[in-house]
């Protein structure tokens, strides 16, 4: 026993498998870091940060387009407010426009590109309420339906970026929405690996992951009723964090409202232990869910990631496509988990 224990001991690293999409990840337990070493500096507030000039607490002043949603609260004022990008990435069209050149081919980038903005100017994700959290939710997926039947729409990504190195350019908390005409390969990759698990097992993957992770506890760093949050056991990143409904529920724009607050609960709850175990990361989070191409995913699962920024990719990730880790998701969810 003594002789297989040290022999574990001295691994260097191991390849885990993502069993959704087959990607390899190392996880380097040779060089690994204790959970405290990936807490970052303490971030500045700089002068901005009190919200002098900034474009999202004064929209309408700074040259934002109209509000295409706004919750407001009990007093009247907002304390939501979706827009288009003043900047987008994609320009607001009914149909892409295909062209070729020699053996390439390419079409217009088109499509719609909104931020959705909550009213506080230094309250971020992780330290508001549940139902706040929910709220934000709701803006998600009333947006999501609205454009999801569109002739130029077949993948609506949203996703959220917290600090410089997440590339939030702008420190006011938000949330940005693209619907595009394709979808990404990253989310083919998602598709095909659900797919052929299913073809295989008759099961949904990821259900077969929320049963074992809830089971096994080890990688769970919080979960409710109808909400799973997990260091994943293929992490491509330190204290990664994936929040998964528990039922099988492939289309994110079905979610009803319990399940909002629930997912809520569980976004927030992930986000604060990461908060307060990193000393407030830059991260990004963003929600996977079948494409709005009108095909059926049935065999998919819609879910949100969290990725904290503790690394900096360099040439072997880079070259390869195959992320390092410096601490075992095992370690990483129980020291998430014990977060007061």
């Amino acid at each position: 026993m003594e002789k297989e224990k040290t022999k574990k001991q001295s691994k260097i690293s191991e390849l885990r498998q993502d069993l959704v999409t087959g990607d390899w990840v190392v996880i380097a337990t040779g060089r690994a870091r204790r959970p405290e070493d990936f807490a970052a500096s303490e971030r500045a507030i700089e002068e901005d940060d009190f919200g002098k000039a900034c474009v999202f607490c004064h929209p309408e002043e700074t040259g934002q387009e109209k509000d295409v949603l706004m919750y407001q609260d009990q007093e009247g004022d907002w304390s939501l407010r979706v827009f288009p990008n003043k900047f987008p990435a994609f320009a607001r069209s009914r149909t892409p426009k295909h062209f070729e050149e020699g053996p390439y081919f390419a079409m217009d980038g088109i499509g719609y590109h909104e931020v959705i903005v909550t009213r506080d100017h230094i309250k971020q994700m992780a330290l508001m309420n549940p139902m706040e959290v929910a709220e934000v939710l709701d803006a998600y997926q009333e947006r999501y339906i609205d454009l999801m039947n569109r002739k130029s729409v077949n993948y609506i990504e949203i996703f959220h970026n917290h600090g410089k190195e997440a590339g939030a350019s702008i420190k006011h908390p938000h949330s940005q929405l693209m619907a595009i005409p394709v979808v990404s390969p990253y989310i083919k990759g998602e598709l095909e690996g659900a797919e052929t698990y299913y073809r295989s097992t008759k099961e949904c993957v990821y259900c077969t992951m929320n049963e074992w992770e809830c089971e096994d506890q080890k990688r769970v760093v919080f979960e409710n009723e109808e909400f799973v949050a997990f260091c994943p056991f293929a992490s491509r990143a330190a204290f990664e964090v994936w929040v998964v409904p528990k039922k099988h529920k492939p289309y994110f724009e079905r979610t009803n409202s319990e399940e909002k607050l629930a997912c809520g609960e569980a976004l927030q709850e992930s986000l604060n232990r990461i908060f307060k175990a990193l000393k407030d990361p830059a991260y990004n989070f963003y929600i996977h869910t079948a494409p709005c191409d009108g095909k059926d995913y049935l065999h998919y699962h819609w879910h949100i990631e969290i990725l904290p920024h503790t690394a900096t990719w360099a040439g072997f990730e880079l070259s390869t496509g195959i992320e390092i880790s410096t601490i075992q998701p095992e370690i990483a969810a129980e020291y998430l988990r014990n977060i007061n």
